[in-house]
Parts: C-alpha cells; sequence; structure tokens
C-alpha cells in the first residue's frame, strides 16, 4: 500500500476498505505471496481491522489485488502510518515492477465487495439501497416487536433512547455479520449485471 491515501475524505467513524494493485515482477510472485502472509498477520494485529483479501491474477498476468477492511478511518490510519507497514512496504518494493492504484472504498460499500471478488467494482448504489432496504426490512421489524412486544415487561419503564440502544445493537451486528454477508452472496449475480 502507498504513501496516496488522503484520509481527510470521510468522517473518523466511517467503515473504509483500502484497495491496492500492484503488478509484481515476473518471477518474484512466490517471494511477494510470503511477504502477503506476514502483512496479513500484521494486519490482524490493528485494532479495527475487519478482514483482508487477495485477488490473485489470471495464469500470465502480474497484478495482484489486495483488500483490506477496517471498522474506521482512525482505524485504518493506524495501518498506514504504522512503521510495520513502512518496513514491508520497503521490503516489496524490489519485487514489484508496478503500482497500478491505490483506492479507498468508505462507508458501508464494504458489504458489496466480497474479499474475493475478482472484480472490485461496486454494483449501482441503487442495488445497494434495494437490497439493503430488503435485508434491513425483516430485521427492523423483527426487533422492534422483540424490544416493543416480547421484552416489554423488561424494557417498558426505560426511556425510548435507552430501550433503543440494544435494539440498534442486534440490528447493527445482524446486518454486519449474519444478514449482508449471506444476502449479497444470494444476490451476487444480481448485482453484478
Amino acid at each position: 500500500m502507498s504513501s496516496e491515501l488522503h484520509l481527510t475524505d470521510a468522517r473518523p467513524t466511517d467503515p473504509v476498505s483500502l484497495v491496492v494493485r500492484r503488478r509484481i515482477r515476473p518471477g518474484r510472485e512466490g517471494e511477494y505471496e510470503a511477504l502477503l502472509t506476514e502483512a496479513n498477520a500484521l494486519l490482524a494485529r490493528i485494532p479495527g481491522h475487519r478482514g483482508t483479501g487477495v485477488v490473485r491474477p489470471p495464469p500470465g498476468e502480474q497484478e495482484y489485488t489486495l483488500l483490506a477492511r477496517f471498522d474506521s478511518l482512525s482505524a485504518a490510519a493506524d495501518w498506514e502510518l504504522s512503521p510495520e507497514r513502512a518496513d514491508w512496504l520497503s521490503r516489496i518494493a524490489p519485487l514489484v515492477d508496478e503500482h497500478v492504484s491505490f483506492e479507498k472504498q468508505p462507508g458501508l460499500d464494504f458489504w458489496f465487495t466480497p474479499p474475493a471478488a475478482a472484480r472490485l467494482r461496486q454494483p449501482p448504489r441503487w442495488k445497494m439501497a434495494l437490497l439493503t432496504l430488503a435485508a434491513l426490512y425483516p430485521v427492523s421489524v423483527s426487533t422492534s416487536w422483540l424490544f416493543g412486544e416480547a421484552l416489554k415487561p423488561w424494557l417498558g419503564h426505560y426511556p425510548m433512547p435507552v430501550r433503543a440502544l440494544p435494539q440498534m445493537i442486534v440490528v447493527v451486528l445482524s446486518m454486519t455479520y449474519l444478514v449482508m454477508p449471506a444476502v449479497t452472496r444470494w444476490a451476487t449475480g444480481w448485482l453484478r449485471r
């Protein structure tokens, strides 16, 4: 990853994905693969790191894509500014023929880019909005019922902002870890059309 990232374009609490494409020198792929494994271990130690994906080149091509997801811009900045990353970059420099591109994908777009995607382009925003609405509606209705009716005897005496917090925690965690990964896998064909 390079130092071209401008971390001022998004809010510090937005989720962010860093996408880096590099062309590796022929015959150096094995060394680069070993350093990718090391990068994954380094990234795993960064608080707020949510996963890494590598898209390897098809036979006869040399372009690798590394996707690193973070739960906030400040977590991504911690990686970008870390001495471990600087050291790692200095060690891959002799292996890299060309730095192709560096992108930052802010916001909830990470729901729509599976880590092993061969192409990291985002689907049209209207499709992302429609799919999010279709996935969020049943989760929202069911948690509203759960926290409004089923748990009313235990939570009913608390003010609405206090009752809403556990409901929002359940909605966000369900959407991020269960619902959206499953829904985006199921709708991959439609999202890519």
